[in-house]
């Protein structure tokens, strides 16, 4: 079972591990949160399935997604990587974002030094035994003003947490159920990603891991 990848490690893990200047690791933030979180990632990827999106190179993502909110990111081989108000699939304005994920967000933000944030998107992905995310920035958003803020629920990960470029250096964190990770400020720009995840079960979320990662798009 590969629940317990880095469950024997938790115990001796930071609750709160600064990654940056303006980057910081809240570990296992979410265990009394997840069983309405999948409930409602459930309704949600009912109403807009998960998707694997294609590049502007025209290569399927391995990580399927959906989003919900005023905005939603989406890609193709044509227009590459955007936010919509509408989801393509579907032809329909994407879903709001649930009320308790608003004011859940909040309050981590705020833990994590950034008070005041109301994200407008948040973006839905499911890893499977094999999925990645290469290192990127995310930059599309009109306004960097305000932190990501990523949850992770599910099969554990290694996160990478690189720097301004992507050549800069780049540490490996493991990320557990529940974990939550928020950078902004000085570090909203660093390169980020995670390696391909490992083949297991978990006892919420089954062969997946799930990251709900939310931002504000326009200020």
């Amino acid at each position: 079972m590969m629940d317990d990848l880095f469950e024997d490690q938790a115990p001796w893990l930071p609750k709160h591990q600064a990654l940056g200047p303006g980057s910081v690791l809240l570990r296992q933030r979410l265990n009394t949160q997840a069983n309405p979180l999948m409930r409602e990632i459930t309704a949600l990827t009912a109403e807009h399935p998960l998707q694997h999106m294609v590049t502007r190179g025209g290569h399927a993502m391995s990580v399927a997604t959906a989003s919900c909110g005023r905005y939603g990111w989406v890609s193709d081989a044509v227009h590459g990587y955007r936010y919509t108000t509408t989801d393509p699939a579907t032809g329909l304005p994407w879903s709001p974002i649930p009320a308790h994920w608003l004011t859940l967000v909040r309050t981590l933000a705020e833990e994590a030094g950034y008070p005041g944030f109301i994200p407008d998107s948040a973006l839905i992905n499911r890893y499977a035994a094999g999925a990645r995310m290469g290192l990127h920035q995310d930059r599309d958003e009109a306004t960097l003003d305000w932190p990501v803020v990523s949850l992770s629920l599910g099969l554990p990960a290694r996160f990478m947490f690189g720097g301004p470029t992507r050549q800069s250096p780049v540490i490996d964190v493991p990320l557990l159920h529940g974990d939550v990770v928020v950078w902004g400020g000085t570090d909203r720009l660093r390169f980020h990603g995670i390696r391909p995840l490992k083949d297991g079960h978990h006892s919420l979320t089954g062969p997946y891991r799930y990251n709900l990662t939310f931002r504000r798009v326009q200020p």
